[in-house]
């Protein structure tokens, strides 16, 4: 598949959230990570982010010579048509960047309770039910950018 705005975007905002939640675990003390060990994490994440920022630089700079790929087809199918597209009314990108953000954050606090080893296996088989749905908004939301800087390109070519 090839890298689109909004699949940059999607990796950035994880790359972000666990950025946070690193920091967090150094600030807690808690954890099986030591503070060196998180911390290289960080390093690692940083040196990460820093390239794919460029990426999504480079991307953005390209797009008027029609060097880039603006939208890309998902072929999914094990996606039921009536979970699809559920998303609500994104008008912007900006709009869409902002929701696919908070996304991702509701997507890494349902896989930590999923993860949760105090309750039943039925909890967290309810739990999964709740990550596909939001996993589906998540790719319905990384569609929509591509789509939404697809529509802007033509309108500035007019």
């Amino acid at each position: 598949m090839a890298e689109t705005l909004g699949s940059m975007i999607d990796k950035l905002s994880i790359k972000s959230i666990r950025e946070f939640y690193i920091k967090k675990m150094v600030s807690s003390k808690k954890g099986s990570f030591s503070k060196e060990q998180l911390q290289q994490k960080l390093d690692i994440l940083k040196k990460q982010k820093k390239a794919l920022l460029l990426e999504i630089e480079q991307f953005i700079v390209c797009i008027p010579q029609n060097e880039m790929i603006l939208k890309d087809e998902k072929l999914k199918l094990y996606n039921k048509p009536q979970t699809m597209n559920r998303i609500g009314k994104i008008s912007s990108l900006s709009r869409g960047i902002d929701a696919l953000t908070k996304k991702n954050l509701e997507l890494w606090q349902l896989e930590d309770e999923a993860r949760r080893e105090d309750v039943s296996l039925s909890y967290i088989g309810k739990v999964k039910k709740k990550i596909d749905a939001a996993n589906q908004q998540r790719n319905d939301l990384i569609d929509k950018i591509d789509e939404l800087l697809e529509k802007n390109k033509k309108k500035k070519k007019m």
